[in-house]
């Protein structure tokens, strides 16, 4: 299967640069996968939707959502080359020891070891040093002066909006692009579909006894980095980190034994569920996961998924293919850009069922 068949034309006006003015406020596309049907929602009607008998297992059971808790961190600093004062940019992807990281880093065959970088608080004080000791594949491994904790990168650091947002990161995204559930601290780049969520929605699903559990997987180059292969099969998945608790995987193994319908909230959450799957059960777990899934890959666990609009010829995309079909979901997808949806994390979103 060739990357290039998962590309499509997308205008760049529909490319969402700033988050709906209130969260959960997004258009919502319905795909049923068996008989192609698409319907025209809203986000914040999730709760009635869930509702529906399309939805509901074993004796009318609810089903049970499946969300990502992972925190974006601050991970990206903006300094200056110690030598020529040029401005530099630094991704903190994954750290790698008390003062070490690994990073991602804008014009990167620049950077050699060795190489001095300073960076500034907003009134133009001096807050930290660091020194590039080496490469670990695409990654620049940077080192500090003195350990930065996750307080500092709290005050200092900036969120890592990816690149098709055209514009600087503004106070607001700190909360905007971030979920209102999100706890646990280390990835590089939201889980996007959480992003629709609020308290409100939320109280609204456990109303109608439709229960949400937690599980982590931490967003990192695995999921975000381009596919550069021109066979799919060729492309090879950077290792992320994910954890699921002791009384996490029981309510899912439970929901899943007792026939009620999975619904995984964004691919992250989808990978980290395919990635637990061991052995026709899942169980609590932490470690590493590269799966990557196109397709011809048999889903174990969810029934449905709720996720935004991908971009071109992404893993991302090829998951999605993997769950609907490449075919349904590129003439989705070519609706979506007909009646102008909103593409990528701060867009409109889809329910595949």
């Amino acid at each position: 299967m060739k990357t290039s068949d998962f590309s499509f034309e997308l205008p760049v006006n529909l490319i969402a640069q700033f988050p709906p003015e209130k969260r959960g406020q997004s258009r919502l596309m319905t795909l049923d996968r068996v008989t192609g049907k698409r319907t025209r929602r809203m986000v914040e009607e999730l709760p009635e939707i869930l509702c529906g008998s399309e939805f509901l297992g074993s004796g009318g059971q609810p089903p049970l959502l499946v969300f990502n808790n992972s925190k974006v961190r601050k991970a990206r600093l903006i300094g200056a080359s110690e030598e020529s004062g040029a401005p530099v940019e630094f991704l903190l992807v994954e750290k790698a020891g008390n003062e070490n990281w690994k990073t991602l880093v804008r014009r990167a065959k620049r950077r050699k070891p060795k190489s001095r970088y300073v960076f500034y608080d907003a009134e133009g004080a001096k807050i930290a040093r660091a020194e590039i000791t080496g490469a670990d594949g695409e990654y620049k491994m940077l080192e500090f002066e003195n350990p930065i904790s996750e307080e500092w990168l709290e005050k200092y650091g900036h969120i890592p909006l990816p690149p098709y947002i055209k514009r600087k990161d503004a106070a607001s995204d700190a909360q905007r692009y971030q979920t209102i559930y999100a706890k646990e601290t280390g990835s590089s780049a939201a889980p996007t579909a959480g992003l629709h969520f609020t308290r409100e929605i939320l109280d609204r699903l456990l109303l109608r006894g439709i229960e949400s559990v937690f599980i982590t997987l931490h967003v990192g180059l695995g999921t975000f980095l381009p596919v550069r292969s021109e066979n799919i099969e060729d492309h090879v998945m950077h290792s992320e980190t994910f954890s699921i608790d002791e009384d996490t995987a029981q309510k899912i193994e439970s929901a899943k034994s007792a026939g009620r319908k999975i619904v995984a909230v964004g691919t992250t959450s989808i990978r980290t569920l395919e990635s637990a799957w061991n052995g026709g059960k899942i169980s609590q777990t932490r470690g590493n996961t590269d799966i990557f899934i196109y397709p011809g890959y048999k889903f174990k666990i969810a029934d449905a998924l709720f996720t935004n609009f991908h971009t071109p010829e992404s893993t991302l995309l090829m998951l999605v293919s993997a769950f609907a079909g490449r075919e349904l979901i590129l003439e989705s997808y070519a609706q979506a850009v007909r009646e102008e949806y909103r593409f990528f994390s701060y867009g409109d979103a889809m329910l595949i069922y």
